[in-house]
């Protein structure tokens, strides 16, 4: 029996979940949860990364009061986001969050040196202001003090790895979303790096998800870097067989993709803006990022500062009763944070809509706009790979919101397979797993999570309605300019 502690880190919380793993069968144990709260200072939107790394100590400890043994501990974490140490190995800027505004305008800048089509085809990596490449190429154009004495660049998992134990490595699939990692020749995208004038000698070794690193060095705990991408995590624990099958990763942001032997990078996939991210044991992940429940949580936090608390069911539920497609919302399209449903009303009419009229109607078009994006995916994931798609899997937080799940089996026309919910966790400590050899491989470890937790199908329904609301979709998104 098998004891490994993955450490989930997401953009709203982070846990300290304890996997025990007995034959073929896999329990999960919450030992410790925390706040995940970013920090808005004068000089930008920072990540409270210490605090983080107090907390990872705190579950660490909380674990070992509850296991007589651990066999294992790992990270995983949202993507893109990374630190700079100095010579003594300290931090010499905080890590700045994903959504601050320091990228703002940045692509186009980068562009204008290395073109975004050259950018695409050393990468194969969806274009977003906030991937890392826009972040440190800001930071040189803006001759940030921290570049003076940078000595190495960590992806946020691995420089929590690295206080753990000592080592500086760069796990591929945290690094395979930077957009300057070369999935193909499966090392840094120098070509990039090197015109923008980032230098390459800051970034450590890459290394394959399930590598042992070391002892975390007061424990002395075996420390694993398993799939330190979260999605990466949560795509390896899919309970999928055989072929035919699309997953969502869902959550703040909605992952939603196929299972590749090799990169997709062609003409097609640059015009879609489709990303090819490093999966575990080789694969790759060809898929779009969308945002997902993110306005959901941005809805609710403007609600709570207006006095009207809501819990997530209790939104759920005011979606379910409220009016139909009362507007129809590119999902994409607001990706800042604060004011949220004024921001959604203000682009409604700028599109030549009425704002939904209720809170319950705004919870319900940001759920139908989302199952919308998904159907749009799907079929541009079939054309990218020639292959039909029959079922969707959605794993993660998001597969809890049945409502959704619903949707996305109405707006798709496919069957959804919802679960598990802790995807995340569970890919995390059973890479961990894979590396100890306590499992032999990505068939095993999805045989285990199938035999380990259930899941809920949702079959389509009302299909003529749905098929009329996405012609309409498809329209206004496709119109040149808003009303």
């Amino acid at each position: 029996m098998g004891r490994y502690l993955g450490f989930d880190l997401g953009a709203e919380s982070g846990r300290a979940i304890l996997g025990t793993l007995d034959g073929a069968r896999l329990t999960l144990q919450e030992v410790h949860r925390f706040s995940n709260d970013p920090v808005r200072l004068p000089t930008g939107l920072y990540w409270d990364t210490l605090r983080l790394f107090w907390e990872i100590r705190r579950g660490l400890h909380a674990a070992r009061k509850t296991a007589d043994q651990l066999d294992g501990a790992g990270v995983d974490t949202w993507g893109v986001d990374f630190g700079f140490l100095g010579r003594d190995g300290a931090l010499v800027d905080n890590p700045r969050h994903y959504r601050d505004t320091r990228t703002d305008g940045q692509m186009e800048r980068t562009f204008a040196i290395v073109p975004r089509r050259d950018v695409f085809a050393a990468t194969g990596i969806q274009f977003m202001q906030l991937n890392s490449l826009y972040q440190w190429h800001a930071m040189v154009q803006q001759h940030s003090p921290a570049l003076e004495t940078a000595e190495c660049l960590l992806f946020m998992p691995d420089l929590f790895n690295y206080w753990l134990t000592g080592e500086k490595r760069a796990e591929v699939t945290i690094a395979s979303t930077s957009q300057f990692y070369n999935p193909v020749a499966r090392t840094w995208a120098y070509g990039v790096l090197e015109p923008l004038r980032l230098r390459a000698s800051l970034l450590p070794k890459l290394i394959e998800p399930g590598t042992l690193l070391g002892p975390e060095r007061e424990t002395g705990v075996p420390v694993y870097a398993t799939a330190g991408h979260d999605t990466a995590a949560a795509v390896a624990a899919v309970p999928a067989k055989g072929e035919g099958w699309c997953y969502i990763s869902s959550g703040t942001w909605s992952l939603m993709g196929v299972e590749t032997a090799t990169p997709v990078i062609n003409d097609a996939a640059l015009e879609a803006n489709f990303t090819n991210e490093i999966g575990v044991a080789g694969t790759v992940r060809l898929l779009k990022n969308i945002a997902g429940l993110w306005l959901w949580q941005e809805c609710r936090r403007a609600w709570a500062e207006q006095g009207r608390e809501y819990s997530y069911d209790q939104m759920a539920s005011m979606a379910a009763e409220a009016r139909p497609f009362s507007a129809l919302l590119d999902p994409d399209a607001f990706l800042a944070p604060r004011e949220m449903p004024r921001r959604i009303a203000e682009w409604c009419l700028s599109h030549g809509q009425q704002p939904p009229a209720t809170d319950g109607e705004f919870c319900r078009a940001t759920l139908e706009a989302l199952a919308f994006r998904y159907r749009q995916v799907l079929e541009t994931l079939e054309r990218l790979t020639g292959k039909p798609i029959t079922h969707i899997h959605i794993v993660g937080g998001g597969s809890k919101n049945a409502l959704l799940n619903q949707f996305a089996a109405d707006a798709t026309g496919r069957p959804v397979l919802a679960g598990p919910v802790e995807a995340t966790a569970i890919g995390n400590v059973l890479v961990q797993a894979l590396g100890a050899r306590e499992v032999s491989g990505m068939a095993e470890l999805r045989q285990v999570v199938a035999d380990s937790f259930p899941l809920t199908v949702f079959e389509p329904r009302n299909a003529p309605q749905w098929e009329d609301a996405y012609a309409k979709w498809c329209r206004l998104l496709s119109s040149s300019a808003p009303a």
